[in-house]
């Protein structure tokens, strides 16, 4: 079943005007403070629907249903954690780092690092953060490119990753952060008009509503309660502690227009993610389950009694059900959700690259510095492009990027929200030691004990040897003033 040329011109429209919104933006950015951090003037609702459309994103659309397919509800819980992050940063990081960030300027998450501790752990920092948001945007254009190849049959997913790539560079490179929190505004509409208005009540109604579910489901499907604990302590030293370390939070904490608009975008953000997105993510994957189940798929290749990748389910479910028109404006939905996580992921690299690792070492003209940061934004997702190619899971490449970064980065800011004086050289150790330990797990694919995630052992490992060289420097500093 190709795609209809009415679905086909909808799309084009809609990623067309998404592109026209950064070009408009483009004329109006003046300074890298305008690029980077929006003039420092946005208001609490454009700012929380912006965190909450790209902390979900992509591992909404495709990896949540997912999780839907595979787990049925009891795959919401990943989001909850999200809740648990976004309500704790706003009660514990913001009002500790919004008055200094605000007071001096700050432009990146390194930078508060910086202010805390030197230049040198910020530069470490910053080089982590580009690490793990250069493999989090290659996961959103992967998101995209499985949903594009699932949707045009005779696309594979090595082409949509090109495809997806172009549009997402494209449209981020020329904006900056101003486009890309007034664009996640409006793709966040449309995906919440589109998942209520069409996704869910067709998708219900398709596979034969509440009976067919119970028919064809497990039981366990439609409890919360199927997970086990350490998956979801997985989820939650993975996914909440990065609401303290993402560099794509820190750039909306600086843009919001003061502290309280700010600690309240992220209390609408914790809302959104869970019970209300989180639940509508599941559903649709579980919808898709059944719909397998049923044989709905054979048309396309994949009969009930064969195989299929589970995040390839949900925009099959789409391709299936969705008559012509409201294919068009479901598929613009879902690739605003992707678009959305992406173009920020691909902002924080590029502060991270302009100003935490380049401003490390030479100081850019002020007359260049739009123009020089559209370009590293540029080359970063050439290479985010490239990465993409050679990745399959979704899910896993996110949740790989964000321990990552977790591991290296959440033990110094930690300590930073709590000691008077911390040390920076317990700082660059912990964060060397946490991230290299986590990366090294996951490229030797070792077996850990329990099932526990890599990320666990590297943040023990960042909070045992930051708690070491701590004490031994309070200890050198009390030996000198004696």
């Amino acid at each position: 079943m190709e795609i209809h040329i009415i679905d086909l011109s909808i799309f084009v429209f809609y990623l067309l005007f998404m592109l026209g919104v950064g070009f408009y933006f483009m004329r109006k950015n003046k300074s890298e403070e305008d690029y980077y951090v929006g003039g420092r003037n946005m208001s609490a609702g454009h700012i929380g629907l912006s965190v909450v459309a790209t902390d979900v994103g992509g591992g909404f659309s495709i990896g949540l249903g997912g999780l839907g397919f595979t787990m049925g509800l009891a795959g919401s819980w990943m989001l909850f954690t999200g809740l648990i992050g976004a309500w704790l940063s706003a009660v514990l990081l913001i009002p500790k780092i919004y008055p200094d960030a605000r007071k001096y300027k700050f432009l990146t998450f390194p930078q508060s690092l910086a202010f805390n501790y030197n230049t040198k752990v910020a530069l470490v920092a910053g080089i982590i953060s580009l690490i793990g948001y250069i493999g989090f945007t290659s996961s959103q254009i992967l998101a995209g490119a499985k949903l594009a190849s699932a949707t045009f049959p005779s696309l594979s997913i090595s082409n949509a990753v090109l495809v997806m790539g172009v549009i997402a560079v494209a449209y981020t490179v020329v904006g900056g952060i101003k486009a890309v929190i007034y664009t996640d505004t409006i793709q966040w509409i449309i995906l919440m008009l589109g998942l209520i208005g069409i996704g869910i009540p067709m998708g219900y109604t398709h596979i034969g509503g509440w009976q067919a579910i119970k028919e064809i489901l497990p039981s366990e499907f439609l409890s919360l309660s199927n997970i086990s604990f350490v998956q979801f302590f997985n989820w939650i030293i993975t996914i909440v502690p990065i609401w303290f370390v993402g560099m794509t939070l820190y750039q909306r904490i600086y843009a919001s227009r003061d502290e309280k608009t700010a600690k309240k975008a992220w209390y609408i953000a914790g809302l959104f993610e869970w019970p209300i997105m989180a639940f509508m993510g599941i559903l649709l994957g579980l919808f898709a389950r059944v719909a397998f189940e049923q044989g709905m798929f054979s048309v396309v290749g994949y009969p009930s009694n064969g195989s299929i990748d589970a995040e390839l389910g949900l925009p099959l479910l789409l391709r299936s059900i969705l008559p012509v028109g409201l294919m068009g404006l479901m598929m613009s939905a879902y690739f605003s959700a992707i678009m959305s996580t992406a173009d920020s992921c691909l902002m924080a690299a590029s502060g991270n690259l302009s100003t935490d690792i380049f401003g490390f070492f030479k100081k850019e003209s002020a007359a260049n510095t739009v123009k020089n940061s559209q370009f590293i934004t540029l080359l970063i997702g050439v290479f985010a492009v490239l990465l993409a190619t050679n990745m399959q899971n979704v899910l896993e490449l996110m949740l790989y990027s964000y321990a990552f970064m977790v591991s290296g980065l959440l033990v110094p800011v930690a300590a930073s929200l709590i000691l008077k004086k911390p040390s920076s050289l317990a700082a660059m150790i912990s964060m060397i030691v946490g991230g290299s330990f986590t990366l090294s797990i996951i490229i030797l694919n070792l077996e850990l004990p329990f099932g526990l995630d890599a990320n666990f052992f590297g943040i023990l490992s960042s909070l045992i040897s930051f708690i070491i060289v701590q004490y031994y420097s309070n200890l050198n500093a009390i030996k000198s003033e004696v």
